[in-house]
């Protein structure tokens, strides 16, 4: 029992919290290699997902994104990202070397604000419908069918594409939290993963040249499970449900690659990114090392409140570190912008052999 409220607990706050955006950061020396990322040069990105990935799209009274202190480092004040600065989305397209595409908030703004892709991913969502009332992947999905239908991107915009799928556990936290058991939880993940990979050949199907789906982050070492061990040390019974997840999805990719003439379909391993950088194995290029890489920069000063909580009178009820650059996450789910820019560092064999798929 106790095991499957942890394990509850750790879904919760992913989609209490879920978003992100931005980057600046120190990775300039690997700008030689993007060009022959994907064999082609992608023009366009187009993302779906959840918080990992959302850089603007939740809206300003459903998540803390929107509240000082998020943003704090990029771009200087709370834009709707669930970090003080970048996210994955600013990574990878900063890897492809285009800007971050715009949210799909924003997509009226005019047609010189589309001309990067757009990011269709909302904080706290997942494959299925979760806890929040927002456009599950399907929908995100169905919101750039119908973007194609209205000729706001043609066919060829999506052959020069590469598309981003964030999913960071979302499903499973509203999963436990409508009562599903951790007995049953091992059908569930099956579920979530065929809805996934559902969800890929669609995209590809649609014309995208590229897809790179996320695997799950060790979510047994979000702060706000190893706060119960005062940020020492990883739930490894969390973990061993992620690493059946990530293996399902591994095996499916597989399967669709060796269907798919081009092999479109490439797997961002957060969790070997996560845990090398909790290992401190700083052998590549770029590497962070962190003090104590399981503790949050930002966080409430009581189990009650969060990350940008305030009280009645404004007062505010968290606390955050003195240096962001110096912690991996900034919450008790998300990175920092320093986080991120470590896990990018950590990806980059796998966003090399990208090359090698054409």
């Amino acid at each position: 029992m106790e095991g499957k409220i942890i394990f509850y607990l750790c879904f919760l706050i992913c989609f209490l919290l879920r978003g992100n955006a931005g980057v600046k950061g120190s990775s300039h020396h690997h700008h030689h290699s993007h060009r022959h990322l994907f064999g082609f040069r992608p023009l366009k990105l187009f993302v779906f997902g959840d918080s990992y990935a959302d850089t603007g799209n939740i809206g300003k009274t459903a998540a803390n994104s929107w509240k000082v202190p998020y943003g704090i480092t990029f771009p200087g004040k709370p834009a709707g990202r669930f970090s003080d600065g970048r996210v994955l989305t600013d990574y990878l397209a900063r890897f492809v070397r285009i800007k971050s595409p715009i949210p799909y908030r924003w997509r009226n703004l005019g047609a010189k604000h589309l001309r990067y892709g757009m990011n269709f991913a909302f904080g706290g969502t997942g494959v299925f419908d979760t806890l929040v009332a927002l456009p599950n992947m399907t929908t995100q999905i169905d919101f750039l069918q119908e973007l194609l239908s209205n000729k706001v991107y043609t066919w060829p915009d999506l052959q020069s594409s590469v598309a981003l799928v964030s999913i960071a556990g979302n499903d499973y936290g509203a999963y436990l939290a409508r009562g599903g058991s951790s007995q049953t939880l091992q059908s569930f993940i099956l579920l979530v993963v065929d809805q996934l990979v559902v969800n890929l050949k669609r995209l590809h199907g649609m014309g995208m040249k590229k897809v790179a789906v996320t695997s799950l982050e060790p979510l047994g070492c979000l702060p706000q499970t190893t706060v119960s061990s005062s940020f020492q040390e990883c739930n490894g019974t969390q973990n061993t449900a992620v690493t059946f997840h990530n293996l399902l999805l591994s095996q499916a990719v597989t399967k669709l690659n060796n269907e798919t003439k081009d092999s479109p379909f490439v797997i961002l391993d957060l969790y070997a990114s996560f845990m090398s950088v909790f290992e401190n194995k700083a052998d590549h290029l770029g590497s962070s090392k962190f003090e104590n890489p399981l503790k949050p920069c930002c966080m409430g000063i009581s189990s009650e409140y969060s990350c940008g909580s305030v009280d009645e009178s404004g007062a505010k009820k968290y606390t955050i570190c003195d240096d962001p650059e110096s912690a991996f996450f900034w919450d008790t789910v998300h990175p920092t912008q320093q986080g991120w820019n470590a896990v990018y560092s950590a990806l980059q064999g796998t966003l090399q052999q990208l090359q090698s798929l054409y």
